[in-house]
């Protein structure tokens, strides 16, 4: 019997916690939320108290944390976003497992969430084990040729090491960028939350410790999903100009 790689994809209950009807609700939710993180309270209390008080249910939690942060961390991601202009000729080092599962998510019509900073955060969870799925070569080569019609003269990329099967998705890797000629080295790292937030280098990344520590930061995932997976999923959860200010 073969066993086939599965996706990515969505989870059953998801076509009702992220309607078209369910939206505006986590919109606003994603607004009180900021509001309270801007004022110093906790982001665990906080998420209790907006998510009791809007009845969601736990997946709907996760991804009003996802996506909602503090005036204060929203002001410095912007101010340190980079350009596709400003890769050219640069090397990018990548959060490996956040951007390659967030393509990937796309690609298997799973939700891609957008925050408030803009950057897309997928819903698949991957913490412990990661599993290369049937979309996984095909994000990466999206990837990659994005960042070669860029300029990008190197992609460094950093995987989780205590992340099950983390170095097969290395192998993976560097046999996607042998096939193709780019430059790909990739660490195997205990922390790379770390190395990414202290490298002088631009970060492709959506996770918010890096973001807020990293000198300069480029929404890699955003930018290939929409440029290359048209069709994606995408759940916009950036409160409007009516959340509170």
């Amino acid at each position: 019997m073969s066993h086939k790689p599965k996706h990515r994809g969505a989870d059953p209950e998801d076509a009702r916690l992220f309607s078209m009807a369910a939206i505006p609700i986590l919109r606003t939710a994603t607004g009180d939320l900021g509001w309270l993180l801007s004022r110093g309270y906790s982001l665990t209390a906080s998420l209790e108290l907006v998510g009791n008080h809007y009845e969601l249910i736990r997946r709907q939690r996760v991804a009003i944390g996802r996506c909602a942060c503090s005036d204060e961390a929203l002001a410095r991601r912007q101010a340190k976003a980079a350009s596709p202009e400003e890769l050219a000729g640069r090397e990018v080092w990548l959060d490996g497992l956040n951007v390659s599962t967030a393509v990937e998510a796309a690609l298997s019509g799973g939700v891609v969430l957008l925050g408030r900073d803009g950057c897309c955060r997928d819903m698949a969870g991957v913490h412990a084990r990661y599993r290369p799925v049937e979309e996984t070569i095909p994000a990466l080569v999206m990837v990659g040729e994005f960042l070669a019609a860029h300029g990008v003269r190197r992609a460094h990329w950093q995987l989780d090491k205590p992340v099950s099967n983390s170095g097969r998705l290395k192998k993976i890797v560097l046999e996607t960028a042998a096939a193709h000629g780019w430059d790909w080295p990739v660490d195997l790292v205990y922390s790379p939350d770390k190395i990414l937030a202290e490298s002088g280098e631009i970060i492709a990344t959506g996770d918010s410790v890096i973001l807020d520590r990293c000198r300069a930061w480029f929404n890699l995932a955003r930018e290939v999903i929409t440029a290359r997976v048209p069709g994606a999923w995408l759940v916009d959860l950036a409160p409007g100009p009516s959340a509170r200010s």
